[in-house]
């Protein structure tokens, strides 16, 4: 049986495989066996290839699509050494080992978030030889090294010669061929789920048989919600935020800028967030930040300690000096200013984020863990649209009140029910969050109203759920509420509509809940 050292190679993903190949060659003595265009770049920068069709006798065939399924290349990778019977059948048919496999796959997920891919682009992108090579050599791991992502290059450069090292390295690559090999899968059963087009099953559509999630840990945290929870981050949270400067993010942060993120999506002019745990303390649009700023801080001027700032133009000076008296933990904005962020720089503690985007909250689920399994459901995002909605008392909401009925629905499904919000105009004037009854939460909004020396004379109510009594409307209207948009749907709804026609109010339903727990 030869006894060279053999790698191959066979990459769609051709960063870094020539100086690895230069280094496999010049440090490590080993011979490159290759195929289609990896054996190309290689050849092409002067490097001695064996290509595998020529290694195993048998031509590539049918478009490429049939490479590597040979008994020479897989038998080279999974024999074992440790088996002398295994060493013996590989002498006997001419089957040289093979001591490592650099291969990364077809790039299906990039081909299918293209816009316009067809089926057949989507089919072709699937890789089999790629998969195959990767998870024989990561079974095979004692024995043979397996990269499948070109920033582990250098790694296994550095180790290559030190047997202890290596074997080491060796487990852990192979760990991440797995990890990759599933998500690869998981992405092509994702994409094939949704291709289905039975519709008598559209309501199962984006719910999978079987959910297999699959996501790279991005980093430890220091903790979770509390300093003796453990906690990670997964997935490619980072690549839709950037972090300027700050300490670095806790699990609440991360929970909280979603939070925010999704808040501030909602509107399209210039609009001020203020969050505390997940819920809106203060939020206002107006025709400046600075406006929307002050208006969103009257709402509140207590909670806004330790919370989350967000906004959705750009973060200029006015806004920052006007923002750099109150502590908070995280700053949200597209961008910052150079004056801005010189003001921020002073308080090098403060994490200041900037957002790609909007967030494509339609192509989004939640998902929540339960006893024994997970919930997925659809993130709530029907659009507010004022046709839907249906005027259920005498008097119909005056255009102004009709402005601040749009702007609480827009905003309390993002308040942890039950969900109380006094608006005026495009102004939060209070907001009742997470109690057990809506009745005090209807309470508590009026009250942070008084607190804060706003008047709630000619507000609008919003809540995330039907009222089931009159009393909390009542509450609402005996506050100065003079209009209210709620779902409906009570078995009480005739009550509670002769309340609000009792007390000269507007009200609609809009047949949509919006409960957040």
């Amino acid at each position: 049986m030869n006894s060279k050292k053999y790698a191959l190679l066979s990459v769609s993903d051709k960063r870094g495989i020539v100086e690895l190949g230069k280094a496999l060659v010049e440090k490590g003595n080993y011979e490159l066996l290759s195929t289609g265009g990896t054996a190309k770049v290689l050849q092409d920068s002067g490097l001695p290839v064996t290509e595998v069709s020529r290694h195993t006798g048998f031509p590539e065939m049918m478009e490429g699509r049939l490479k590597t399924l040979h008994p020479r290349v897989h038998g080279g990778i999974l024999c074992r050494r440790d088996r002398p019977a295994h060493l013996a059948q590989a002498k006997a048919e001419g089957i040289s080992l093979i001591n490592l496999v650099v291969v990364n796959l077809y790039p299906f997920e990039a081909t299918v978030a293209q816009e316009g891919c067809r089926w057949e682009e989507a089919v072709e992108q699937i890789d089999i030889g790629g998969p195959a090579l990767l998870r024989s050599a990561a079974k095979n791991h004692a024995s043979v090294t397996v990269l499948c992502d070109p920033a582990d290059y250098g790694r296994f450069l550095e180790v290559m010669e030190d047997a202890t090292e290596l074997d080491a390295l060796r487990r852990e690559l192979a760990l991440k061929v797995f990890q990759r090999t599933a998500a690869y899968d998981q992405a092509i059963a994702t994409y094939f789920s949704a291709q289905q087009a039975e519709p008598d099953v559209e309501a199962l559509a984006g719910f999978p048989e079987t959910l297999n999630l699959s996501y790279p840990r991005a980093c430890m945290l220091r903790y979770g919600e509390n300093p003796h929870q453990k906690a990670a981050l997964y997935g490619d949270f980072l690549k839709h935020f950037t972090q300027l400067q700050g300490k670095e993010l806790s699990y609440n942060n991360l929970i909280d800028i979603t939070s925010a993120a999704y808040l501030i999506g909602e509107f399209e002019r210039p609009t001020v967030a203020i969050l505390k745990h997940t819920n809106p303390c203060g939020v206002a649009s107006a025709d400046s930040l600075k406006e929307a700023w002050e208006a969103a801080l009257a709402t509140d001027r207590q909670s806004p300690f330790g919370g989350i700032i967000v906004v959705n133009r750009t973060l200029d000076l006015d806004i920052a000096e006007a923002i750099k008296g109150i502590f908070c933990e995280v700053i949200i904005a597209p961008q910052y200013s150079p004056e801005a962020a010189a003001v921020f720089a002073e308080k090098p503690n403060l994490r200041l984020m900037t957002m790609q985007g909007k967030l494509a909250a339609g192509a989004l689920q939640d998902i929540r863990s339960v006893i024994g399994g997970l919930l997925l459901q659809d993130r709530d995002v029907r659009p507010v649209s004022k046709e839907q909605f249906k005027v259920v008392t005498e008097r119909q909401p005056t255009p102004e009140e009709w402005t601040a009925l749009l702007f609480g629905w827009s905003l309390v499904k993002h308040v942890k029910s039950n969900a109380i919000v006094y608006a005026s105009g495009e102004r939060t004037l209070g907001i009742g969050a997470g109690q057990m009854s809506r009745l005090d939460s209807a309470k508590i909004a009026a009250n942070k109203a008084v607190e804060e020396g706003l008047s709630l004379k000619g507000s609008v109510v919003a809540s995330d759920a039907f009222f089931p009594f009159p009393d909390g409307l009542v509450i609402a209207a005996e506050a100065g509420a003079t209009a209210a948009v709620q779902p409906g749907g009570s078995i009480r709804d005739e009550a509670v509509i002769a309340a609000a026609n009792e007390h000269k109010m507007a009200m609609v339903f809009t047949g949509m809940r919006h409960f957040r727990h």
